[in-house]
């Protein structure tokens, strides 16, 4: 048997994911339950497509359930680095495109973080990748699909 993907995460998005869990199984599952029920007395069931909706709802219902638990389950719970000398998870990198001279900040996180668009990068992303371990002054090489991209790292700063 394969073994379970594990999730790298904070212990702040591991307990975000508990509370989404506890609401999805009490306040969530009511809420389909009533709807199905509401859907049931309208009759002929074979021609209702409300209950033909709360069904399919329901079935999301319990995928979005079962996902979460997985990732419960099978979270890895990655500790944030106090070090500001190198990146490591919960930095917040500054960088500088060495071709465009733009600069950027991005903050590294687990791979259940991720926000490319909110500039929370996963450390298991190529570019998080090629920061991780690298200090202040460096310039780091990474594989991006236009080609090779060289940024250079100007700042590590912690969250205090």
């Amino acid at each position: 048997m394969a073994e379970p993907s594990r999730y790298r995460m904070s212990s702040q998005r591991l307990e975000e994911l508990k509370n989404e869990l506890v609401y999805l199984q009490t306040v969530r599952e009511k809420e389909v339950a009533e709807h199905l029920r509401e859907a049931r007395s309208f009759g002929d069931l074979s021609e209702n497509s409300e209950y033909d909706e709360a069904k399919t709802e329901q079935g999301k219902l319990y995928s979005q359930i079962a996902e979460t638990q997985d990732l419960i389950e099978n979270a890895e719970i990655v500790e944030e680095s106090n070090s500001a000398d190198k990146v490591g998870i919960g930095s917040l990198v500054t960088v500088r495109d060495v071709e465009t001279g733009e600069k950027e900040k991005y903050r590294i996180v687990g791979s259940q973080e991720a926000n490319p668009m909110d500039g929370r990068i996963s450390d298991d992303s190529p570019f998080g990748r090629s920061l991780f371990g690298h200090t202040s002054g460096e310039t780091v090489h990474y594989e991006a699909p236009s080609g090779e991209l060289k940024f250079e790292i100007l700042e590590i700063e912690r969250e205090k």
